[in-house]
């Protein structure tokens, strides 16, 4: 699994221009899910953004995390974080799952977040959504979950 991580100070989501999702400081999580990803990858990835210490302290340095903050998630399904674009000029999305093994995982994942206690708000499954992302910072992270482990991309 893969999620890519916005601080934000506000995002919103919607779904033929209405608001499906809307949160305030806290994170946008875009998450893409791969053929032979498990629920230890969702359980690893989840833990990993409410824990990842991207928000300043007092003295302006990354050591606090959403849950310190009583930031708001926003989780976003977004097959495309696999697409491939080594080969050609349009992208590859042989290594995204498919919806009947990402759409279980990726609700998974979201259980796992709701888990924290933090306010946790989404898009649509398969949707094609309007993400409204006000980057606090900005700030973005890479995050990879492989077998319940993370590595750099």
């Amino acid at each position: 699994m893969r999620a890519v991580v916005q601080r934000v100070k506000k995002a919103s989501v919607s779904i033929d221009g209405k608001i499906v999702g809307k949160i305030n400081k806290g994170l946008v999580i875009l998450v893409g899910v791969k053929n032979g990803d498990t629920e230890r990858d969702a359980k690893f990835l989840a833990d990993k953004c409410v824990n990842l210490r991207i928000f300043a302290d007092e003295a302006g340095k990354f050591n606090l995390s959403a849950l310190d903050v009583a930031g708001e998630l926003l989780a976003i399904s977004q097959f495309t974080l696999y697409g491939d674009t080594r080969k050609g000029r349009r992208p590859s999305f042989v290594k995204a799952a498919p919806p009947a093994i990402s759409q279980p995982l990726y609700e998974k994942f979201i259980d796992y977040l709701q888990e924290s206690g933090l306010k946790t708000a989404t898009g649509e499954f398969g949707a094609m959504m309007l993400v409204e992302i006000h980057n606090d910072g900005p700030v973005t992270i890479i995050l990879e979950a492989t077998n319940g482990n993370s590595h750099l991309i």
